[in-house]
């Protein structure tokens, strides 16, 4: 609580800041918050409404909760101008920056961890004995989205570091759409072992699944948290005011939801080693 408490007062310091450059900037009537999908539309409105309701309140002006189909949905939103706010995963971002000159405000905090950051998982159902990377041999497989961080991109490179062509290694690879979508997928027998992240398998804890529900059989290094991001154009104020708004969220039941802590300060840099591995991607790609 220590780390929200400043965070307030910071979030205070900048609101108190940006009233005077309001006068300079004109300021949008309403504000579109696209959301990547790494859970079903009903789950995504739940775990966000409280956060856009608390925004609307805090900028005085209308901000609309949009929900994309796929994660490219929402870089091209941004790119078009049809979204000026978005929660993205780390991949997502550094795509969004570079087509759609997007600009990291904040970053999430882990609930458990209490860090700036999460880590991806592979899970196998509980029973199934799959209890280690080779035990998946042969089985089917689901990432998530080409654009996720910990849905495909770092095991992708995990697998490719150990030597494994996942179109070989397995019978079947498929691409959920979706942390959730992967999660029930396991818990419903379709498929037999995928990658996703502590935090979005955390969500559903105690709702759609249980800890007895799977094996988690290899976990990643810390990965950066996933940030708010606004469109680079929109007003400086505005952007300041969007930062000020999410350092200051501290709302027990929309934190629970999202399975957060709260934000921090973040920009680009925070995204580097995530450009780094995409390029280790590539590289490792271009030698088989």
């Amino acid at each position: 609580m220590k780390l929200i408490k400043k965070l307030a007062v910071t979030a205070m310091a900048l609101s108190i800041t940006t009233s005077s450059m309001m006068a300079q900037e004109k300021w949008p009537e309403k504000l579109t918050f696209g959301v990547i999908p790494v859970a079903g539309s009903t789950t995504m409105k739940e775990n966000f409404t409280n956060l856009t309701n608390y925004l609307s309140k805090q900028l005085g002006i209308k901000v609309e909760l949009q929900l994309a189909g796929d994660y490219t949905g929402v870089i091209t939103g941004m790119q078009h101008k049809h979204i000026d706010l978005a929660y993205l995963g780390p991949k997502s971002y550094v795509e969004a920056h570079k087509r759609a000159n997007a600009e990291a405000l904040v970053v999430e905090v882990d609930g458990e961890s209490g860090l700036p950051g999460y880590r991806g998982i592979i899970i196998t159902k509980k029973g199934s004995g799959l209890k280690t990377l080779a035990d998946i041999k042969g089985k089917n497989w689901a990432f998530t989205s080409s654009q996720s961080t910990s849905g495909t991109l770092v095991p992708t490179v995990m697998f490719s570091k150990a030597g494994i062509d996942p179109k070989k290694y397995f019978s079947k690879v498929l691409y959920s759409g979706g942390h959730e979508a992967s999660i029930l997928s396991i818990k419903a027998g379709k498929i037999d072992a995928a990658s996703t992240n502590n935090l979005d398998y955390n969500r559903g804890l105690g709702k759609q699944w249980t800890e007895d529900t799977f094996n988690t059989i290899w976990t990643s290094d810390l990965i950066p948290g996933s940030p708010m991001a606004a469109r680079a154009d929109l007003p400086t104020s505005l952007k300041m005011a969007i930062k000020g708004a999410f350092l200051s969220y501290n709302d027990p039941e929309g934190l629970k939801r999202l399975k957060i802590k709260g934000y921090v300060k973040g920009d680009d840099s925070v995204y580097n080693p995530v450009r780094e591995l995409i390029k280790l991607k590539k590289q490792l790609k271009n030698k088989k």
